[in-house]
């Protein structure tokens, strides 16, 4: 897949993200206004809550209907399968139901072979509102919280249209649509503000099958289905409205654009002036958001405007019975996927794809429970910290990256020599320097050799260490 392919897709499930200039000038006139009116101008004064650049981890949940069958065919990451045979082989779970139209597709040969051809994708939820009355939201809550995460984005709606809370507004397309009993949104959302958190709803805000029953086959089928009759506007529309208002959420996380008919200018400053702290991702498609969203993929450099990578712990966000330990991110690459995140102004949005009755598998569980040890130790060093002059260095030898917090940068070592000494190139430290290893007493020795700072230190354990430079060094000489 080469990076051309990756920023279409990118650019397509965000229908209509804004180019490079758009994410460098989004500052509009200083400072916030007292009360936003519904207009870009005024939307475009809403700043970068402090405590979203400070959260640096939250959890993403994909659950709903597709928590059920919980099969796909796990392909490959986004990014590493040819679009010719991505939706045809497609590893999201979450995506059954486009899946299993398209006669040709492993997921429909499966359907067929397990639940029979006319079996059809919405009586699924007879099992998972069964199902999902056995779940406790105070477990999940204090999971995501001993992890470390800070925020909760819930899927509300996903392409299938089925909503987990108990919505008043009522489908035009489908009569028939299934409705949840329980409150799985109220619930969660109680328990995680419980536990300390900030809670976000993710809503299918560009496709909804409901609507749409042509099946995405091509990446331009993407763009090409997104709904936008006056019809689903007005449906859209009072699902947010009807959201914020029932659970003033901290965090508006749309997929897949909108339809233009929309009144977004009005939801976005409704949203705004109930909570000044709010955020709107980039995926509505229009001219203001407060940060971007790249998916199973991350920025190269420090990007200025705010950014969040969201990805599975698998190939899958939703639930897939069938990723085995070979398809799941390991846990010293997960470790440094969110160091690399951070060091570049980033957030990671890690998925959990829960069972329908709420259970996370052992291994989603093994890969949270080690991040967050791991967390324990070194979190001074992720949380509340900035970047630096650089994200990193890497050459031969060393594998870096820097984060910054008041008067101390923090070297993240995912790969050094196994000599017991660190060199930091291109680093120059103070006389009255201190540089201590994260987790460890004491205080180390280091030495300057012309361009780079020796530090002598041996670390050991099969997880990225961390060194507390402080102050911070006064010179960076840059390649």
């Amino acid at each position: 897949m080469d990076s051309f392919s990756r920023r279409n897709f990118i650019q397509t499930v965000s229908a209509g993200t804004l180019g490079t200039s758009a994410v460098w000038g989004q500052f509009g006139p200083a400072g916030p206004p007292a009360k936003y009116e519904a207009t870009w101008d005024s939307l475009k004064r809403h700043p970068l809550p402090a405590w979203f650049n400070n959260a640096k981890l939250g959890i993403f949940v994909h659950w709903g209907l597709y928590s059920v069958p919980a099969w796909a065919q796990p392909s490959g990451e986004l990014g590493k399968v040819d679009w010719s045979k991505w939706f045809y082989q497609n590893p999201y779970a979450e995506w059954y139901l486009n899946s299993i139209r398209l006669k040709e597709s492993s997921a429909y040969q499966h359907h067929v072979a397990t639940y029979g051809a006319d079996y059809d994708y919405y009586r699924f939820a007879d099992t998972f509102t069964k199902e999902s009355r056995k779940w406790q939201p105070e477990e999940w809550a204090s999971l995501f919280r001993s992890v470390g995460a800070r925020y909760v984005v819930l899927t509300t709606k996903h392409h299938d249209g089925f909503t987990l809370w108990p919505s008043r507004v009522k489908n035009p397309m489908k009569a028939d649509l299934p409705t949840i009993g329980r409150d799985l949104v109220g619930d969660l959302t109680k328990a995680v503000r419980g536990a300390g958190m900030k809670m976000g709803l993710y809503y299918s805000g560009g496709l909804d099958w409901t609507f749409e029953k042509r099946p995405v086959a091509t990446l331009a089928d993407v763009g090409a289905t997104v709904v936008q009759s006056q019809e689903y506007a007005d449906y859209a529309d009072a699902h947010w409205n009807e959201l914020m208002e029932r659970y003033q959420p901290s965090v508006l996380w749309n997929d897949i654009g909108y339809p233009k008919a929309g009144r977004l200018e009005k939801i976005f400053s409704d949203f705004y002036n109930r909570d000044k702290e709010g955020l709107i991702n980039n995926r509505f498609g229009r001219d203001h958001f407060d940060f971007t969203t790249p998916e199973y993929s991350r920025y190269e450099t420090i990007v200025e405007k705010k950014w969040e990578s969201c990805r599975g712990l698998g190939f899958s966000f939703g639930y897939n019975q069938i990723e085995g330990p070979e398809h799941v991110i390991a846990s010293d690459k997960l470790i440094e996927l969110l160091i690399d995140i951070v060091s570049k102004n980033g957030n990671l949005l890690l998925n959990v794809g829960p069972r329908p009755d709420g259970s996370i598998s052992e291994i989603q569980k093994d890969r949270l429970l080690t991040l967050g040890k791991w967390l324990s130790v070194h979190g001074e060093g992720i949380f509340d910290t900035k970047p630096w002059i650089r994200s990193g260095v890497k050459d031969k030898d060393v594998d870096l990256r820097f984060t910054r917090k008041e008067n101390s940068v923090y070297a993240f070592l995912l790969k050094h020599g196994a000599s017991d000494s660190i060199r930091i190139p291109n680093v120059y430290a103070a006389e009255a320097t201190k540089v201590e290893l994260l987790g460890r007493a004491g205080s180390l020795e280091w030495q300057q050799s012309g361009r780079d700072l020796i530090v002598k230190v041996k670390t050991v354990g099969p997880y990225a260490a961390a060194l507390k430079i402080s102050p911070v060094p006064h010179q960076l000489v840059r390649d």
